[in-house]
């Protein structure tokens, strides 16, 4: 099982990396994956 950090981003905290798997077989890597200044991330696991 994939151990993770638990520990909760406060505001102005730089968002941990890792990478995502995306439903086309590409992999996206965060958060320097994304160009933008700003951006709202919205994870679901799903049911495990």
């Amino acid at each position: 099982m994939a151990q993770t950090d638990a520990r909760k981003l406060d505001q102005g905290d730089r968002f941990p990396p890792m990478t995502i798997s995306l439903l086309d077989g590409s992999v996206l890597a965060l958060p320097d994956g994304l160009n933008a200044d700003f951006t709202v991330f919205l994870g679901y696991r799903g049911k495990w």
